[in-house]
């Protein structure tokens, strides 16, 4: 089936690097990951502990909002639901907001997505790779290690998160980093939406 390449993308088989700050230096005895916010308990684990968990193995297009497009990226992760699994959420949390380090603030980058569209097995936790022109290895420092969330293709690229350190759940949707800076909320890559409209409040940041 010919794939679909979204409206103002190019396509590329490189992966370029792009993110805000500095690259994480990973030391597994200071990293942990935190599930939080409207939940019953909150749960923090180690990194041992996340990669105790199940494994899933997912092709996953990716679309950035700069305008390159690479189809066909395996990556090998720990899928969204099943840190999901791991905590009872409160009634009516229809969002989270997924976070990352920046520039030494473990929770300084985030970006908000709808619960309902990280159930499958494209929504993943990732830390290795595979394309057919690389065999499998490590994500590098610079595209996320230890841990980088890969959003569905129905967003673009942004909506992940590089050094990924937890997830909060929210009953009410909530601009994350870039979205306090202009872009889309909801940042569908078929739809264009790049930035947000003129009537979006982005509020302080």
């Amino acid at each position: 089936m010919e794939k679909q390449l979204p409206p103002g993308q190019f396509e590329t088989e490189k992966w370029p690097v792009l993110h805000e700050g500095d690259v994480y230096e990973f030391q597994e005895d200071t990293w942990n990951f935190r599930l939080f916010g409207d939940v019953k308990k909150e749960i923090t684990l180690s990194y041992k502990e996340v990669m105790d968990l199940p494994k899933t193995i997912a092709t996953i297009d990716m679309h950035c909002v700069t305008t390159w497009s690479k189809f066909d990226t395996t990556f090998e992760g720990i899928a969204f639901r099943e840190f999901l699994n791991l905590v009872e959420i409160e009634r009516d949390v229809k969002y989270v907001k997924i976070y990352g380090y920046l520039n030494g603030d473990r929770f300084g980058y985030s970006a908000n997505l709808p619960l309902e569209a990280l159930l499958g097995d494209d929504a993943l936790f990732v830390y290795r790779w595979k394309d057919k022109n690389h065999d499998w290895q490590d994500i590098s420092p610079k595209h996320g290690y230890p841990l980088r969330f890969i959003p569905p293709a129905s967003f673009y690229l942004w909506k992940g998160a590089k050094w990924a350190s937890g997830i909060r759940f929210m009953k009410e949707d909530e601009a994350g980093y870039w979205e306090k800076r202009g872009y889309s909320m909801t940042a569908n890559p078929f739809k264009e939406e790049r930035f947000a409209d003129a009537n979006f409040d982005f509020g302080e940041f």
